[in-house]
């Protein structure tokens, strides 16, 4: 359906999946604001490539959310999130934090319990990579670990939360059966 491009269906898309987006996306780039016009661009990305999604290759979230990482990445390379990084006034962080959180998203998904239950040494870089925006080069550098080190933990990492993701999946499945 998503191929098709029909209107109606990014409009299901948006309302079941935007807050899941939005909060890895704000967590990327740390703004509001930003995050908001990041989480449009995508939408409109999603709807003018749905004809590329191919369900053999990732789940619709798992391509949706690459692609919403990569744009929001993409944001905080841009010289104009650079400039309004540095033009942004010290108070407009303070108070957000009672209002939203970009955990508040992640949770609603489950997503954040599922990345705690990795070993620390996969959940460091899982978090720095998927989070945070950092690029494996980057993540080599702040935690001072060989490139190869940061792929594989990087693999491992995703290999272990698509199980624990599995276990989830199935649990209702498996309860269902005996009511």
């Amino acid at each position: 359906m998503l191929q098709s491009g029909n209107s109606e269906v990014i409009n299901l898309l948006y309302d079941d999946y935007s807050d899941a987006l939005y909060g890895v996306v704000l967590r990327i780039v740390n703004s509001e604001e930003i995050a908001k016009d990041v989480i449009q661009d995508v939408f409109v990305k999603i709807w003018k490539n749905g004809s590329k999604y191919d369900p053999a290759k990732a789940t619709l979230f798992t391509w949706m959310l690459n692609i919403a990482r990569n744009t929001a990445i993409d944001v905080t390379r841009s010289s104009y999130f650079k400039k309004t990084l540095k033009n942004r006034e010290l108070n407009s962080n303070v108070y957000n934090s009672g209002n939203f959180s970009w955990q508040n998203n992640v949770d609603q998904i489950g997503l954040q319990k599922l990345v705690n239950g990795l070993d620390e040494k996969y959940r460091v870089v899982v978090d720095l990579i998927y989070f945070k925006g950092y690029t494996q080069k980057e993540v080599q550098e702040h935690l001072d670990i060989p490139i190869g080190t940061v792929k594989s933990r990087v693999r491992i990492g995703l290999r272990e939360l698509r199980k624990l993701f599995a276990n989830i999946v199935m649990l209702p499945i498996i309860f269902s059966n005996y009511f």
